[in-house]
């Protein structure tokens, strides 16, 4: 959203210099693990000149891991996003490192030097670690620095509806955008979001080329609602811009409401906006998140095995009949599957209504079962839909096919959700989003988490999992 300061090379700059330090000092350090810890076998004996001979694996070390961290885009300025998000590609570079001098040792050896391969492995978890632990660091660092520097640039709105309240939110929750909002013009005809107060609407849209000098240096508009513009007129828009070097946004109003993960192509010149291919389509990384599953549900079973004994007792006590709740849902594809949960409500609980939402203080709950679901211990049963391969611990709650069939047709991209195994959990419920909520944020959750995934994302979700509790009924 913002253009390249010099602030921003410098960080770069710094963070090269800081990553080959780091990945010098690595190899230096599991050149010691290796030779003179004492924690291993040396039977050739020790070379003298042992850390000179290993000075030149570290340099080279440093400059692959330099291609590897630029390739995966980890020296982009201003960086955006939590540090959590950033692991799985600095273990990646880490990786590539490895493997790079791996080879170059195989090349080398018997003609050049002879080097040993258990430094590239004892380099690997002490380059993460170091590299992860200086990475939190400068990030620390740079936030820090963000928000005690003034803005650089300065954005003017056209829209006040829900998609620029949600732009202006995400403009003020990152201080390394480093920019204010001068403002916002309204669009004739449409509605004005509760999220913004009087002062912050300057006039109308009609009026740009009024109130753009009485703002001062105006670095970047952005038009959050061009449904009810015409192209002649975005065309004016974009010509003032032009003249007045202001750089010129708008949010494609097709994609607006449900997405941000769009891509631009050109064919022949001629430019096509398309919807971005996710995270999971890459067969690696679905691959990954497969094994996260497999590890996480095994452990997951035996740690909930003695909770689920007992709470079925008591529930059973409680309310005579099976312990155990099986329903239809659909899963990967649309696809049905049978759910598995402890049941928390009547046996008779739908005869009458059918079937409906769970609501807060619900009837239908037994009181066990109450307790049961607002601690989500009812959810514990389906680790083994995961091992299974039904599910996955992290991904869009799997719905009853009737309320699929209800909003396939209603709701745009509905089904889009369907694109990656239904979790256990998922970032729409540690939001908040669950029960009888919203369904179109919900959605927009959902979508967000199948466009952004990554491991990082779901070990959060599955921490937050813990302490979230909203709407749990």
């Amino acid at each position: 959203m913002t253009k390249r300061e010099p602030h921003d090379v410098i960080n770069a700059l710094v963070a090269v210099i800081l990553d080959a330090l780091t990945m010098i000092a690595a190899t230096l350090l599991a050149t010691w693990m290796r030779f003179d810890s004492g924690w291993f076998a040396v039977p050739f004996g020790r070379d003298p000149q042992l850390y000179g001979k290993y000075w030149t694996v570290a340099l080279v070390a440093a400059f692959a891991n330099y291609v590897a961290m630029r390739t995966l885009k980890l020296y982009r300025r201003p960086q955006f996003g939590t540090f959590g998000e950033k692991i799985p590609r600095l273990a990646r570079a880490i990786f590539i490192d490895g493997i790079v001098l791996l080879v170059v040792m195989a090349v080398v050896k018997n003609r050049y030097a002879d080097y040993s391969s258990g430094v590239v492995f004892l380099l690997w978890p002490v380059g993460l670690l170091l590299t992860l632990i200086q990475r939190l660091i400068v990030f620390q660092l740079e936030l820090r620095a963000a928000r005690k520097a003034a803005p650089t640039s300065s954005v003017l709105v056209i829209g006040t509806d829900a998609t620029a309240a949600r732009l202006i939110r995400s403009f003020g929750r990152d201080p390394r955008l480093r920019l204010r909002v001068a403002g916002l013009l309204r669009v004739a005809d449409s509605r004005i979001d509760d999220a913004f107060e009087p002062g912050q609407i300057l006039g109308s849209e009609s009026e740009l080329e009024t109130i753009l000098p009485q703002l001062g240096r105006v670095t970047q508009i952005v038009i959050a609602d061009g449904s009810r513009l015409t192209r002649g007129r975005l065309a004016d828009i974009a010509a003032v811009c032009q003249r007045q070097m202001i750089r010129f946004d708008m949010v494609p109003d097709v994609f607006r409401m449900l997405t941000t993960a769009v891509e631009v192509q050109s064919f022949d010149g001629i430019p096509l906006l398309g919807m971005k291919h996710g995270p999971l389509d890459n067969p690696w990384n679905r691959a990954f998140k497969r094994l996260e599953d497999i590890l996480g549900s095994l452990v997951g079973l035996l740690i909930s095995a003695p909770i689920v004994f007992v709470f079925a007792l008591l529930h059973k006590r409680e309310s005579p009949g099976p312990a155990f709740y099986a329903q239809i849902r659909s899963g990967y594809g649309g696809r049905p599957f049978t759910i598995y949960k402890l049941r928390t409500m009547r046996i008779d609980a739908e005869a009458e209504s059918g079937p409906v939402w769970a609501t807060a203080n619900d009837p239908r709950r037994t009181r066990v079962g109450a307790w049961m679901r607002s601690h989500n211990i009812d959810e514990l049963p389906q680790f083994w839909n995961v091992l299974k391969g039904d599910m996955s611990l992290v991904g869009p709650r799997p719905e009853r096919p009737v309320f699929v069939e209800q909003f396939r047709d209603d709701i745009v991209r509905y089904m889009w959700r369907h694109a990656c195994r239904p979790g256990m959990t998922g970032w729409a419920q540690v939001n908040g989003f669950r029960g009888d909520t919203s369904i179109e944020e919900r959605l927009r959750c959902d979508l967000f988490y199948i466009e952004n995934w990554s491991l990082a994302l779901d070990f959060k979700i599955l921490l937050r999992t813990f302490f979230t509790l909203r709407n749990a009924y």
